[in-house]
């Protein structure tokens, strides 16, 4: 299992439970700004145990081959999280998708680092994992996201209504779709 990935300016990492003072750090500095965009959070969740569970969980499951979740580093800062994306529910057979999910720093946004990340991610998932399918559901008010999505090539499946209860509400998803082409 690979676990370092480099673009021009950034660092991607599977990391585990070793690094949970960075991923606290992370969650810490963008509790506020993540909020809207996540599902509800308990109090126990901004623990250093909930987040080594966490990491450990992840790091099962990268290594079954059922997640990707990439840690993002500055090269120039290669100690302090700047965001994160994953892909997830990865499933083989004949379906051979999975879901894409990102976050960022609030105070890295409009810089190109989420979008230079998902694209060396997707390099990834479609030629190292094989797969022919990756699926990303954006809030239709999430409109950054949106455009990542469009200027990585992903194409509008429709609206999903009620689709994720994110902060204690049942939101609609724009269901964005990238297919691999070259399967």
């Amino acid at each position: 299992m690979q676990r370092i990935y480099e673009t021009e300016r950034l660092i991607l990492k599977v990391i585990d439970k070793n690094d949970v003072a960075a991923v606290l750090d992370y969650i810490d500095r963008n509790k506020d700004f993540l909020q809207e965009w996540e599902p509800y959070r308990c109090d126990e969740f901004y623990t250093k145990q909930f987040q080594q569970d966490l990491l450990e969980n992840d790091f099962q499951k990268i290594h079954d081959k059922s997640l990707l979740r990439l840690w993002l580093y500055k090269k120039e800062d290669d100690k302090r999280i700047i965001g994160t994306l994953s892909f997830s529910d990865i499933i083989m057979g004949c379906f051979q998708s999975c879901h894409l999910g990102y976050k960022l720093d609030q105070t890295e946004i409009n810089h190109g680092y989420i979008t230079e990340a998902i694209r060396r991610g997707i390099d990834i998932i479609f030629q190292d994992y094989g797969l022919h399918r990756i699926e990303a559901n954006i809030m239709p008010k999430n409109s950054r996201s949106l455009r990542v999505a469009e200027k990585l090539g992903f194409h509008n499946e429709g609206l999903a209504k009620q689709y994720l209860r994110i902060n204690g509400i049942w939101e609609d998803h724009v269901h964005m779709v990238l297919l691999n082409e070259e399967l």
